[in-house]
């Protein structure tokens, strides 16, 4: 059999890995804490799944949905109006995505022809790469330096490949490195989109996970925004809804109808059950938002306070469910560090160098264990060694 070609792009490598020894510790009885997919165990509020295993037994609700309902997008847009101070039209400026994840690997079908130039972020999570490949774009990356506070530096972006560019991702707050972005990096990102004629999409998964009393808005709340790009935003970490895929592109109206059609052609649309749960999160009781926030402050301050404490100095993160940190000076190779950290303390992150180029003598750790797993880890840590 043979294969396409952009295939050759895609391998299993290090995350292979690294499954294969959790999968081996476990068979032999060892504890594995599990800190490298950044799935969430804080499950949605009771409310939420009330409204989805009620709509479960219905069984109308087990046709194909096809689109999005109209209760959905009017609730999608109260609720940016609500949270972020951002009025859409339901119907032209929003879209709904079976999770973020799917619409990043869609999206650059929509604008990006074979060869077009893609704008990323290094490090960055890596669908923000991956989903350009398959649009069979050139990647152009935007470095995110730790002496810039992680944030892109659109002045360094050459003014050639600046004309060339079609499509540019953004994040903030950002995954893995965590870091805060500026109003006033904003206004430079949407100049910047208008003198080149880029479409910008940002993701904005992590708007609610910000500690230490930051707080968080929305990229369409920047006058300009919506005449360059479009948000993504998700319910996966906000209301624990990771499993059910709830995602939501908004914005630009263009960008939006071509997602709309591009996905009438690839999927029948999200189940109705989900549809209603999503209602549900966005519009009812917000408490399970602060609740989840605090949830995950805890764990931040347990995490990085008691991995400085035994030797590996790490800074409290501002945002996100991450801690992206340097791997300790006598490794040269995050891969080698993470394969060594699960062998001999069960402690499992995902290597730095799965984020880009600049990813590399980093690891990131997900905080989705609760406080006393992460102690535990620490313990194991402290004792192994690989510290000394």
């Amino acid at each position: 059999m043979e294969f396409s070609k952009r295939m050759d792009q895609f391998k299993a490598g290090i995350f292979a890995a690294l499954l294969e020894q959790k999968n081996q510790r476990l068979a032999e009885g060892k504890m594995v804490v599990d800190m490298s997919v950044g799935s969430p165990n804080v499950p949605p509020a009771p409310h939420i799944m009330k409204t989805i295993a009620e709509a479960c037994l219905i069984g109308e609700n087990y046709k194909y949905a096809l689109s999005d309902t109209k209760e959905l997008l009017e609730a999608a847009a109260i609720w940016y109006q609500r949270r972020y101070g951002v009025t859409l039209d339901p119907q032209a400026e929003i879209c709904s995505l079976l999770g973020s994840q799917e619409g990043l690997g869609h999206i650059a079908l929509t604008a990006v022809n074979e060869g077009d130039t893609v704008l990323v972020p290094d490090p960055c999570y890596p669908i923000f790469a991956e989903g350009q490949k398959l649009a069979g774009a050139n990647l152009h990356y935007m470095p995110q330096r730790p002496e810039n506070g992680y944030i892109i530096d659109l002045d360094e972006i050459p003014v050639d490949i600046a004309q060339k560019a079609k499509f540019m991702i953004v994040a903030y707050p950002n995954n893995p490195t965590t870091a805060l972005a500026p109003d006033l990096f904003y206004e430079k990102l949407i100049a910047f989109a208008k003198e080149y004629n880029i479409i910008v999409l940002h993701d904005n998964a992590y708007s609610e996970l910000t500690f230490d009393g930051n707080h968080c808005g929305s990229f369409l709340r920047f006058e300009g925004a919506r005449e360059v790009g479009v948000e993504f935003n998700s319910l996966s970490k906000t209301y624990g809804l990771a499993g059910a895929r709830v995602g939501f592109c908004l914005g630009n109206r263009e960008v939006v109808a071509k997602m709309k059609l591009l996905k009438s052609n690839i999927d029948f649309g999200m189940f109705f059950p989900v549809q209603q749960g999503a209602i549900a999160a966005i519009t009812g009781d917000q408490s399970c938002v602060i609740e989840t926030r605090k949830a995950y402050e805890l764990r931040r301050n347990v995490l990085c306070d008691g991995l400085s404490e035994i030797g590996w100095k790490v800074g409290r993160c501002p945002a996100t469910m991450f801690v992206w940190a340097k791997i300790p000076p006598k490794f040269t190779s995050s891969e080698q560090f993470a394969l060594q950290l699960v062998e001999k303390t069960g402690l499992l992150v995902t290597p730095g160098a799965a984020f880009g180029p600049s990813g590399e003598g980093h690891v990131r750790m997900a905080m989705v264990q609760d406080p006393e797993q992460i102690k535990i880890g620490i313990a194991n840590l402290k004792s192994s060694g690989l510290l000394d």
